[in-house]
Parts: C-alpha cells; structure tokens; sequence
C-alpha cells in the first residue's frame, strides 16, 4: 500500500497476518516460506556460526544460539513453530512416563517445551525420510504420540522435492500439526519432473570444479566397455583384499535415465552404492552436508549458485562464507518450493477452518 507526504509516495510496511518462529533455522529455508506466506518471522535460532552468518547477510538478523538455552516465555508469542530439527536418536520408553522423559535429551524436547508453554495453533515439522524406519518405527510413533499429549492433531507424510519443480530426488518426512481436529491435505505433486539441465550453467568450467582424475578415467572406461556388457566391472587390484572393493569388485552401470551408477559388487549388501552421477538430462541425487551432486556428461561437480537452485533458493540469496560451507549448508537446508506449497495448504487448512468454527 502506497501513501502520499506532501509531494512524495512511500511505501507502507503492512503488518502481515501470522507470526512464525525459525528453530534449527540453518541459512532459512523455512523463513523464505513464511515470507511468501505473509508471516512475520519474531524468532529464529541456529547454533552454527556459519549458518547465522549466511541468516543474518539475507534477514538482517541473527540467530539466537544454542536453544537449550532459550526459556520459552522469552520467545515472542507467535502462531507458527518450524523446525527442521535434527533427528538423534532416542528410545521410545513405552508411554510409562509422559512426553518428558521419553525425549529428554533430546532436540526434539526443546520442541516440545516451547509448544507446552506457548500452545501455537500451527507446526511444521521436516526431517530426513529415515525418521519413519527408525528404532523399528519407534521413534515416529514417540514424536506423533507426543504431539498429541501436548494437545495437537498431527498429519504427516513423506514427499520427494523431484515432484515440486527441483530436479533432485529428495525424499523428507513432513508433520503439519494443528491444536484443532483440522482436516487437512498435503499437496500433491506437479506431474513433471525437471531435469538438472534447466538449472545448470553449461558453460561453467571452472578448474575447481572438475572431477578428479581418478574419477574421469573410469568413466571413461565405463563408455568405453558398456557395449560389452551392461554392468562393466572395474579394475580392483588397487584396493586391499580384505576391503569390499578389493573382495567384490566395483562395476558400473548406466540407468535408462542416464545417471551412471558404481557400485561395490557384495550380492548379499543388495549391490553397496559406491558413486553417483547424473547428467543434464536426468535429476540430481539429494545434496547433503558432505556431498555435492556430481554429473558425468560435464565432468564436474555443481557450484555453489548450481546447488542454490537445486534448493529452491533465489540466484540473489547471499552466502557471505567458503564455498565448502555454501555447500554443506545447502545440503543441510530444506527445499523451498515444497515447503512453501506445505506451508499455504496448512494455512488455508486452519483458515476455513476458523471460519467455519
């Protein structure tokens, strides 16, 4: 909204509709969504130096430390609680002792007390798709259970970012949770899948990109076997004897979508995947903290505006730190296009909600 001062127009700062808070924030993916989903972010925290680095050269602000140290009264009352919060491992103690001692000790516990003292209508909740399998389903039925001790409705499903306009298979579980029976829906997937060559800057050489030598010649020597046979076996007299590799082999093989598998050749481990590379015409496999998506046909590795893009993030977000940094931070963060289309839906859930309530 626009107002006039004698000769001079202004741009008005509109008070947005919610309030949301960012915890385990890293560079911000989740405030990018609140942001296009008219939330005001009045709280953020991150325990990483570098990450509050990056938070505060794109939001002007940085992140409150470590959170264990946070009283909960001393957070900003908001409607929103994000978290992508790390996921450690803790025992599920049979519902004997209440919500407390089953996580104490745990991330997910700080959670769990700012929403006791707080009791906002909305949470999003992100973590990685093994949350699901882990200690036997144990762990999930502990978080979902303690969700609703705490007095919340949670939904929760598992979505692959290949299905919401990025070319990556990243396959995260996500838990929206209302104080109220509220029904609500995830949303679908797009039924396209982009492929790395509609992010890529093909003309990027750069030396400090490129894959080593080591790598280089067994792909080369992949092509250049491949029409022998479909899984073409690597030389292994390199490696120790005792070694998987050295025991079983490495082979190769290209998918019909023309990614380019190694693998260690153990039968009985289901084929050990030892490397992958995509190329222009198929999707990354899911960047993480210590590994960047690498294609076959450029013969190099993504950068660091590459793998922002392959997140989400707009070419202009800032990341004022190494490029090793850049990456794991990348690797560490959500992807934003699902998290925003989560975020919408579970605001036009508790919406008509309220207006029909």
């Amino acid at each position: 909204m626009f107002f006039r001062v004698g000769g001079n127009v202004f741009l008005e700062k509109m008070t947005k509709k919610y309030k949301g808070i960012d915890l385990f924030c890293g560079i911000g993916g989740f405030r990018l969504a609140m942001e296009a989903s008219d939330v005001d972010c009045v709280f953020s925290s991150d325990i990483d130096k570098f990450a509050q680095a990056t938070y505060e050269a794109n939001f002007n602000e940085t992140p409150v430390g470590d959170i264990k140290k946070v009283k909960p009264e001393d957070i900003p009352e908001f409607d929103i609680l994000t978290a992508g919060f790390p996921c450690q491992p803790f025992s599920y103690a049979g519902g004997k002792e209440g919500f407390k001692d089953e996580t104490r000790g745990t991330l997910f516990f700080d959670i769990c007390r700012i929403l006791e003292y707080r009791k906002p209508p909305m949470v999003f909740l992100e973590n990685v798709k093994g949350i699901v399998s882990h200690d036997g389903g144990n762990t999930l039925a502990t978080i979902i259970s303690t969700l609703e001790e705490l007095g919340y409705y949670p939904h929760w499903t598992v979505l692959s970012s290949l299905d919401f306009g990025l070319p990556q298979k990243r396959e995260r579980w996500y838990c929206v949770a209302f104080r109220e029976n509220i029904i609500f829906e995830f949303p679908q997937p797009l039924g396209t899948h982009p492929v790395l060559r509609e992010i890529v800057e093909i003309g990027d050489n750069s030396p400090e990109l490129a894959l080593s030598q080591l790598e280089l010649e067994r792909i080369d020597y992949h092509f250049a076997h491949c029409h022998e046979c479909q899984r073409v076996r690597h030389d292994n007299s390199k490696y120790a004897p005792d070694t998987k590799k050295g025991k079983y082999g490495v082979f190769s093989f290209q998918k019909p979508d023309g990614s380019l598998r190694f693998h260690v050749g153990d039968r009985a481990k289901t084929q050990i995947q030892e490397a992958f590379y995509a190329c222009l015409d198929t999707y990354a496999p899911t960047i993480i903290a210590n590994r960047t998506p690498k294609l076959w046909d450029l013969r190099r590795r993504l950068s660091v505006l590459e793998s922002k893009r392959l997140q989400g993030f707009p070419d202009e977000f800032i990341m004022p730190v190494s490029d090793c940094q850049a990456l794991k931070q990348l690797g560490n963060s959500v992807s934003i296009p699902i998290i925003k289309s989560i975020m919408r839906k579970m605001i036009f859930a508790y919406e008509k909600y309220v207006v029909i309530k």
